[in-house]
């Protein structure tokens, strides 16, 4: 009974204290705005199938593909074992599927220890792959400091998760094997590892030590199932509830500005260009902080899995120059984070109306963006979308260096000195070089000598 009152208490305490950060990270992604997800949906459902559960994009780099996919069917299939535990825990029982299953339960539980070794190899593997191999995206100046330990972290909890395992079905094993309490410890069947791993590391123990370890073992399983479960809020490994793509990149149209255009070019009805001349003052375009983003940029930043594909094939960061989209979306996330603390403190320095309740649309903390990401990355992005391409989960980075970089320029009429000639030459003729005739004059002459010669 006390087992029973301790276990209901830290289960409590464990599942409440992780379901109140999700619920500030809930708060930080909606402080961007309203994001259109409308459209596709059974391509949506789709995309979301086979690469975020199938794991598709994944498999372009075949090696590190085939170990994390052994990493995630171990961690989804653990879980039924997990269901059990936690009943086992509330009720005060002992593998209480084991008797009603009987040889589905072996196979299940068998399975369960088979990925689980697949898993304890991978995690090593991984593990001498960030720290004892030279990999270029793994040391980027981003991932110095808490990036690498946390990635470290995460492959030392799995560890620490599969000796919990092992050992309080290798010790069960040894229990039943030699019949020590079967009133207790129901037969589970010969299981895959455990029958043989068991009797090789814990055959010699006493009844007392195998009743101590196994224990442990189960203790150990749900205590780092709740330190993982409230460490997820902290970690890039949110993307294991966050990461399901909806569909691939693309520009987003400005309707104002198209229409202004169009207006310019005497392309369109009556109503082009009307748009704008009826503001009173010129709108923002852009974002300059993450209250101008969507909240599917900013979800897509806490979803980011700092895996850095998409700055290794970037060709602004391959030709030596500031930019790495891995490094934007941390930046945002960062951001985000910030200012949900802030929220949180209810501090009046942070208030934009000082009578007014510190909330998100009253916030000023006196920084933004840009504070965090440089003009000069945001300047390097060619649009190429290899990025997104590149992306696993396929995140945009390239949406919030666009929306960053309209602001600067169309906001704050603001930009590389570099581009102004540009931007004169589009105004003027239509076209990015400066000419001397329109860029529509060929089309004006051929109907010029169509008509003469009819």
């Amino acid at each position: 009974m006390i087992q029973q009152i301790l276990f209901a208490l830290v289960s409590i305490l464990g599942f409440g204290l992780a379901g109140r950060q999700f619920m500030k990270i809930r708060r930080n992604i909606l402080l961007g705005g309203e994001e259109d997800v409308s459209g596709n949906a059974p391509q949506r459902l789709r995309n979301m199938l086979l690469i975020a559960f199938g794991q598709k994009k994944m498999f372009k780099r075949p090696i590190p593909a085939v170990l994390h996919f052994i990493l995630y069917v171990a961690f989804v299939i653990t879980q039924i074992e997990l269901i059990e535990i936690l009943i086992d825990g509330f009720t005060g029982q002992h593998r209480v599927f084991a008797t009603s299953l009987g040889g589905f339960y072996t196979f299940i539980i068998s399975f369960i220890e088979v990925l689980s070794l697949g898993a304890f190899i991978a995690t090593f593997i991984f593990l001498i792959r960030r720290n004892a191999l030279t990999i270029p995206r793994f040391k980027k100046p981003e991932m110095k400091g808490w990036p690498t330990l946390d990635a470290n972290l995460i492959l030392l909890f799995e560890i620490i998760l599969l000796v919990g395992i092992f050992t309080m079905n290798g010790t069960d094993t040894v229990i039943q094997q030699n019949n020590l309490d079967p009133a207790h410890y129901p037969n589970t069947g010969n299981l895959a590892v455990s029958s043989w791993l068991g009797p090789m590391l814990f055959g010699g123990l006493s009844f007392e030590s195998l009743q101590i370890l196994e224990r442990a073992g189960w203790w150990l399983h749900i205590l780092m199932v709740l330190v993982f479960l409230n460490y997820l809020p902290h970690s890039k490994h949110l993307h294991f509830l966050l990461a399901c793509p909806t569909s691939r990149g693309e520009m987003e149209n400005m309707p104002a500005i198209m229409n202004e255009v169009k207006s310019m070019m005497g392309i369109g009805g009556d109503d082009a260009g009307t748009d704008m001349a009826m503001e009173e003052e010129l709108p923002e375009f852009g974002a300059n902080d993450v209250f101008g983003l969507s909240w599917k940029n900013v979800m897509d930043a806490y979803s980011c899995t700092e895996c850095g594909r998409c700055t290794s094939v970037c060709p602004a960061n391959i030709t030596g120059k500031k930019l790495s989209p891995r490094k934007i979306l941390m930046d945002i996330r960062d951001r985000a984070t910030d200012i949900g603390k802030k929220l949180d403190s209810g501090l009046d320095n942070y208030k934009a109306n000082p009578e007014a309740p510190l909330t998100k649309d009253n916030f000023d903390d006196g920084t933004n963006l840009f504070d965090h990401i440089s003009r000069e990355e945001i300047h390097a992005c060619t649009t190429c979308n290899a990025c997104v391409e590149a992306c696993p989960v396929l995140i945009n980075p390239l949406e919030p260096i666009l929306k960053l970089r309209r602001y600067e320029i169309l906001t704050e009429s603001a930009g590389p000195a570099d581009w102004l000639p540009m931007f004169t030459a589009l105004e003027n003729t239509g076209a990015v070089w400066s000419m001397p005739t329109p860029r529509d004059q060929w089309a004006t002459d051929m109907v010029s000598e169509q008509a003469e010669s009819n």
